[in-house]
Order: structure tokens, then sequence, then C-alpha cells
């Protein structure tokens, strides 16, 4: 994973939904820590590629309590099925489908309890690896058996890639509350926009508002690309941009763990499928994925993981195989 100038600092962490006095405080201590690390962001300059494992945490139970389907099981391909786990490529930065856990090292979020599920079903154990976002496509089918990141399904990933639909997601902006600098979500131009690179948002910047504003114009929008979404967050805290770009869940997920010090712009918009990816020439490892996921969807193991993380509204009802963008 690309690191941060900030080392150990992560601005999500996970949601307690049974105690609201802790949540409070971990509100209030995201909150400083955003503030107090975004006033170091000058220094960032990139940062070099440093790729790590991040297997499940011991004791986890996600895989273990789901059952294993011999049938379905019996889809994998040797290679996968006899190594004894499924290894995904994720980017812990974008929360609260897949982030970092309090220990810093260990992965969590609704992706990564869909995943571990999955490998249950298959009678395998998930492997979940860090990665940065455009890293892990190129290594499907090489370094990673399949990937589950928010990965918005559109043709250009469809030519790369088999998606399996897992999820629905729009895209939304935030500002600081207050919005004070009087952000207009239907006039960017001129605005600096936090967005984390190679993202469908980075994509619609350059290939839509940008061109529009020329077109009409007015001053273009400054991108301010980070690799990693919590970056993105803190710029927006520390007053680097003035709005941010991102999925609607994530947006919504910032909004609540910064202590309401964000607010959402303007309304959800450009819905879409996201998907698992997988190798376009393992049809076996995609069938037997995709069966899996149709499982945990029919009998409720996925509806009570989106419950769990407050997404039930991106649920889907089929496990659609490269469906049209």
């Amino acid at each position: 994973m690309k690191k941060s100038c900030l080392g150990g600092f992560k601005l999500p962490m996970q949601h307690d939904f049974l105690t609201f006095a802790e949540d409070k405080m971990r509100k209030i201590s995201i909150v400083a820590l955003a503030l107090g690390a975004a006033l170091t962001l000058s220094a960032c300059s990139g940062g070099e590629d440093t790729s790590s494992s991040t297997p499940a945490a011991p004791g986890d139970t996600t895989s273990a309590d789901t059952a294993k389907d011999e049938a379905i099981a019996a889809l994998l391909p040797e290679s996968v099925a006899s190594s004894g786990k499924i290894v995904f490529g994720t980017d812990p930065s974008y929360a609260p489908a897949e982030f970092l856990g309090d220990d810093g090292t260990t992965a969590t979020g609704y992706d990564i309890d869909i995943a571990k599920a999955i490998a249950g079903v298959l009678g395998l154990t998930a492997d979940i690896q860090s990665s940065s976002f455009d890293a892990i496509i190129p290594a499907i089918g090489t370094k990673y058996d399949a990937g589950i990141s928010s990965f918005t399904i559109n043709p250009d990933r469809l030519q790369q890639v088999n998606m399996i639909q897992y999820f629905s997601a729009g895209s939304s902006f935030a500002v600081p509350a207050g919005n004070p600098n009087g952000v207009s979500a239907d006039d960017l131009c001129g605005k600096i926009i936090g967005v984390q690179t190679s993202t469908v948002q980075d994509d619609d910047l350059a290939d839509r508002i940008i061109p529009e504003c020329e077109a009409a114009g007015k001053p273009a929008p400054t991108p301010l690309q980070y690799d990693l979404q919590t970056d993105v967050t803190t710029a927006l805290l520390g007053g680097k941009a003035d709005l941010m770009y991102a999925d609607s869940p994530i947006i919504a997920y910032a909004i609540e763990q910064t202590g309401d010090k964000l607010e959402q712009l303007g309304d959800v918009f450009d819905t879409a499928p996201q998907g698992i990816v997988v190798a376009k020439d393992d049809a076996a490892l995609t069938e037997a994925i995709q069966n899996a996921l149709q499982k945990l969807i029919d009998d409720g193991t996925y509806g009570d993981i989106l419950a769990q993380w407050g997404v039930t509204d991106s649920a889907v009802e089929t496990a659609e195989l490269n469906p049209a963008s």
C-alpha cells in the first residue's frame, strides 16, 4: 500500500453500533487527529509502494460461521481449492467499505465481511491483502485471485476483468459543515476538489467536470488527488480542498465519523453497480464466487452484513456477472 506521510494515522475507525458513548468519543478523537494531521500534509510527496498482506485477524468468525457449500466449492479451480485460501486485493482506505481497524493492520468493513463470507461458502480462508487502489486490477490473476474494493462497474473495467455485481452506490460531494466557501453542486468551476486517484469520481472530474467549465469559459476546477481516501478527507478537514468527491456511502460515513464536521453537498447521483473483480480467463473461479455470493444473498447472510454497516439501501438481489453499465 502506498503510505501517507502521516504514518500510522487512520482517519476512519470502525463504528460501534452498540455503544453510543464510545462512538461519540471516537468521533471526537477522529476530528482531533484529522485536524492535527492536516497540518502536516504539506510535507507529503507521494511515497513509495510498500504493499503488504493483512490476513484476517486471529479468532475472526466471519468465514467460520458461513457453512461450506460442497457443490459450490466443487466449482473452484484446483489451484485455488488446494491452496486453502482465496486472496483478495483491496485498498483499505475507503471506510466503511474497506479500511484498517483499530490495530492499524487488519482490514475491516462491509467489503471485507462479504469477502470472508464468500470464502466460508467455498470452504476457504480469506487472505485479505492491502494494495493501492489503482494496482489491484492489473494484479488480478497473478498476485490476487480476486479484488473487492468498491469497484464501480464500467465499460473500461469490463474490458479488463470479469465483474460480479454485489453492491450499488452513487456519488456525492462533501464540504465543511456550514459550507463556508459557498460551494454549489451545480457549479464547481474554479474550486479545489479532493478525490482519490483512479476512482470513477477522478475520471468524471477529468472527463466531464473540467471540460464543461472550460467550454463555458469558466476557470477549471483544480483536482487535489491522493492515493488514499483517508488523505482526501483529511485535506478537506484541514482546508486544503473546497469539497471532496467520492462514493455516497463513503461520504455519509465520513460525515458521521468526523462528528458532523462535514456535510453532504447536493443529492446522491450516478448510482451504479459495484463488482468483485476476477480474471477474464478464469471462468471457474468467476462461477464459484458468483454462486457463493448468490447463496449469501438468498440465505440472508449478505443482508445481515450490510445491515451491520448501515448500508442496506445499497443491496442488490442478484450476483449478476458483467452487467451492462
